[in-house]
């Protein structure tokens, strides 16, 4: 049996790619192997948001081309958002890569593996293709009881800096019908999380109703065995009252909203062709806290956009001293080729921009810290994910995977994959140390937090 391996780099919907990829694989009959040093196969699927990404990606190429120099693997494809936004390139500048894909082409992934090791050299990224796979073959490659519920692909929000539009297309939802048939499998298979993830979930609907309906999609879902149903990728003009009232109210969906805001100058904002402004910002937020209390906000920021001035950076700061959101990321602008922002002449170099991301974080850190320490003393329920000794790591509606904190639990021997009751005991920057709470008192009332 030919043996594949896959090496999935970028966000959870390229995660969802990969997972899909490989249930198309199994079900043509090959193998999936874990240790990339005996696969015969090696499948790159790559990132290519930004320039960051796309040396990651590159690096992973890279790796892989040396494992059919020196290892068992006998042909390396390569896959993904890098793939459709770069073929061409790609296809000089790595002659030793078998196949160059790109997006939508997963299902003729066994055919195009049997021509490479046939001898024949595959590209095939000059348009890009979409269809829905059968998600009833995907596999996961997370843990057993979290799952991305992918339900949307596009984007139509044409930031002027990013390359998203270009590389996956226009916006388009998937059925409901389609969507709640993978998460009653998702239940199926004993998953306890569903993440819904899209470029855009608060469009969902838009482009096949007329607008939207992620507020009743989500009360469709809750209908799933899952006990969490957590959002991520809300863009802010979108975050209806209809929606903010569901996370309120059904117990399913965690108390968590993922908002990526990228900036709070009006005149920055417009430069990045956003709508918004710092006033709307701030009254979204005063909204959702007062309907949800105890919510926790995520947020994307970006400091070194093209024209961004000191005092723009400035009222970027204070915004978020004002704000105090639970989570952040930041990251610095990146000038990508296509993007209408790459034709203006770049105003903040790479060393100011890294002092303004370094001032922007460590502002944060210091509110993540309060924002923790307001929970010693106050219980979670947390999602075990690991043991480690006489201890368990796992995560509480706050965080979801991979970007946000994690809780540790001491004293505890509970099974990953099983919620328990904690009390907070003390608190770090980004992570929280509890202690499971007693059996004997498991019907006293959790104390209410306050944001």
């Amino acid at each position: 049996m030919t043996r594949i391996g896959v090496i999935s780099l970028g966000c959870p919907k390229n995660r969802v790619d990969a997972e899909e990829i490989l249930g198309e694989l199994c079900q043509a009959g090959y193998g999936i192997e874990t240790d990339l040093r005996q696969a015969d196969v090696l499948i790159v699927n790559t990132c290519g948001f930004i320039q960051d990404a796309i040396d990651e990606s590159m690096s992973a190429i890279h790796d892989a081309v040396r494992y059919k120099t020196n290892g068992a693997c006998r042909s390396v494809i390569v896959t993904g958002c890098l793939a459709q936004r770069c073929g061409a390139d790609l296809s000089v500048r790595l002659p030793k890569v078998d196949a160059i894909v790109g997006l939508g082409r997963s299902g003729e992934l066994p055919v195009i593996i049997s021509r490479t090791l046939a001898g024949e050299r595959v590209l095939d990224f000059s348009s890009r293709k979409h269809w829905w796979l059968d998600s009833r073959n995907r596999v996961l490659s997370t843990p057993l009881w979290t799952a991305y519920l992918r339900i949307a692909d596009g984007c139509d929000n044409r930031c002027t800096y990013c390359t998203i539009p270009s590389i996956r297309g226009s916006f388009r939802s998937r059925s409901e019908e389609t969507i709640l048939e993978e998460a009653y499998g998702l239940a199926e298979l004993g998953v306890k999380e569903l993440i819904l993830v899209a470029q855009d979930t608060t469009r969902f609907g838009l482009d096949t109703h007329g607008r939207p309906c992620l507020s009743d999609l989500i009360e469709r879902l809750s209908a799933v065995d899952v006990h969490w149903i957590r959002l991520l990728y809300c863009y802010p003009n979108r975050v209806t009252d209809d929606l903010i009232h569901v996370i309120a109210t059904n117990n399913k969906v965690c108390k968590y909203l993922d908002i990526p805001l990228q900036h709070c100058s009006e005149r920055i904002l417009a430069r990045m062709g956003r709508r918004g402004s710092r006033k709307e910002y701030v009254s979204l937020v005063s909204r959702i806290r007062e309907e949800c209390p105890g919510i926790a906000l995520r947020t994307t920021l970006m400091v070194g956009f093209v024209g961004e001035s000191d005092a723009d950076f400035e009222e970027l700061l204070d915004f978020v001293r004002e704000v105090r959101f639970d989570r952040l990321g930041a990251f610095i602008y990146s000038p990508e080729e296509g993007t209408p922002a790459a034709k203006l002449r770049r105003t903040v170099g790479y060393p100011e921009a890294k002092r303004r991301l370094d001032r922007l974080m460590t502002i944060q850190q210091q509110i993540s810290l309060e924002k923790n320490r307001n929970w010693i003393g106050k219980r979670l329920e947390v999602l075990i994910e690991s043991q480690d000794g006489n201890s368990c790591v796992g995560r509480s509606y706050r965080d979801a995977p991979e970007i946000d904190g994690i809780v540790r639990v001491l004293d505890c021997s509970a099974s990953p994959g099983t919620f328990v009751q904690v009390e907070v005991t003390m608190a770090e920057e980004y992570d929280l140390i509890a202690r499971p709470v007693k059996a004997q008192s498991e019907n006293k009332k959790p104390l209410e937090v306050t944001n």
